[in-house]
């Protein structure tokens, strides 16, 4: 039984799962997102963020703790300035999980380790697959909606498909063009 039993092993010893956690915060602080695997992903959490919360407290002994583990110079006084500036008034999560599916070489479950208030994937993601879902949606509500009724986004919309429908009709002349002069250089 596992009672009480924190962390997780990394299939690796102590002091080289301490040299990939290291390696891997520093990564994280240096680049604002990593991708690994999940569990490592996880394990990389519950190791840099109380070195985040360490480095709120601007002191010499914080730094010296810090330096402790993050062995990059350029990376620790980054992590006191622009990561703290920003992070600086969260009372804790500071980083984001997300889970992005098996890697084809062997299985291994993929996430991307990133800061909250950088780059974020979820925040692009969101965005990608909202703008499709709301051109449909109003595709339909204009459907439903009478007639009569003509706004400027229906007057635009109509531009946009004669726009189209024009440019479909120039592109089969060219290729129907295109055919004929083959046709006419094979006899």
């Amino acid at each position: 039984m596992r009672h009480r039993v924190k962390g997780r092993k990394l299939s690796r010893t102590a002091s080289h799962r301490l040299a990939t956690l290291r390696s891997l915060s520093t990564a994280l602080l240096k680049h604002k997102k990593i991708k690994t695997t999940v569990a490592k992903a996880k394990e990389t959490r519950t190791f840099v963020e109380p070195l985040i919360t360490k480095a709120k407290d601007d002191s010499v002994a914080a730094r010296r703790h810090v330096a402790r583990h993050i062995k990059d110079k350029e990376v620790v006084k980054e992590l006191f300035g622009e990561i703290v500036e920003k992070i600086g008034d969260r009372a804790g999560g500071y980083t984001r999980v997300v889970k992005l599916g098996s890697r084809p070489g062997d299985g291994a479950d993929m996430a991307i380790l990133e800061l909250v208030d950088f780059n974020s994937v979820t925040d692009k993601k969101v965005k990608t697959e909202a703008e499709p879902k709301a051109e449909k949606t109003t595709k339909a509500k204009k459907s439903e909606q009478p007639k009569a009724k003509v706004k400027e986004e229906d007057v635009v919309e109509a531009e946009v498909i004669e726009e189209t429908k024009e440019e479909t009709k120039a592109e089969e002349s060219v290729s129907e063009e295109t055919t004929e002069d083959k046709k006419e250089e094979k006899k």
